[in-house]
């Protein structure tokens, strides 16, 4: 298996400073967060993109794919009845793609509660065909690109429209290709009512990345939930892609989060 890390863990710190210690920790792969560059990709111009690809080479590490991709943006919502907004949040996904191609990633990761809420007055029926069409432009580039877009559903805490890994199955299926997946989280499917374990095998082969976290918002091995049962089900789905640590909370510090985080998921899937 191979494991990631976030590169928002590391808050302070240099992105290389970043990518040379998660390498020798022993990660194999780094996932950005857009808004630790910059607030908007468009303002990441092609020599910084290149820049950041080739500090990963220099690290030797992967840059597995982005995430937090709307976080501090403005005026971007998937399921807003503007259709002037729902325009202008679609570009910037073709946008998010070229970005995390051109810095040498494979994978977008779709949380972006807030951008996607229902607002009052919308049903689930008019945001669901709204975010489908929010979506289509940015999937035929991602098909170009070598990209794969992720939406990951999310906590009834977090967000009102998409809460099960069935339902976000559903929603990417209605818009059929190879390189529109889902994403698998331990804090999100802490939500549902099923096990983890059933979630992750029900979901194959429909998800294409997994977080690795804890229902307290930390690191894997921080909290109570148990691994090797979620282990046994990847194993069964034939997952072979990233495993990627994403926590919330940096009590911790970006040392100990990475170092024990990866020392506990070598150890579960041992």
């Amino acid at each position: 298996m191979k494991f990631g890390i976030c590169n928002e863990i590391f808050q302070g710190w240099e992105l290389a400073e970043s990518m040379r210690f998660a390498r020798s920790t022993g990660y194999d792969a780094i996932e950005i967060a857009p808004f630790t560059l910059a607030q908007n990709v468009c303002a990441i111009p092609p020599q910084r993109r290149s820049e950041i690809r080739r500090m990963a080479e220099d690290a030797g590490i992967a840059i597995s794919g982005i995430h937090w991709v709307l976080v501090q943006t403005e005026g971007l919502h998937l399921t807003h009845p503007d259709a002037g907004t729902r325009q202008k949040t679609s570009e910037y996904f073709c946008h998010l793609v070229d970005f995390c191609a051109d810095i040498g990633g494979k994978t977008i990761v779709v949380g972006s509660p807030k951008q996607r809420n229902i607002l009052e007055g919308v049903t689930l029926d008019q945001a669901w065909s709204w975010a489908r069409e929010t979506f289509r432009k940015s999937v035929g580039v991602a098909e170009q690109r070598g990209v794969t877009i992720c939406f990951e559903p999310l906590a009834p805490s977090e967000t009102n429209f998409i809460n099960s890994a069935a339902d976000a199955i559903r929603f990417v299926n209605e818009e059929p290709s190879d390189h529109f997946k889902i994403i698998l989280d331990v804090k999100a499917m802490s939500s549902e009512s099923k096990p983890i374990p059933q979630v992750i095998r029900e979901s194959a082969p429909h998800f294409a990345y997994f977080h690795a976290n804890d229902r307290n918002l930390k690191g894997p091995g921080f909290g109570d939930v148990a691994y090797e049962p979620i282990v046994a089900a990847l194993r069964d789905t034939g997952y072979d892609g990233v495993v990627s640590v994403e926590v919330f909370i940096f009590d911790e510090g970006p040392k100990a989060i990475a170092e024990r985080s990866l020392s506990y998921l070598k150890k579960v899937f041992a």
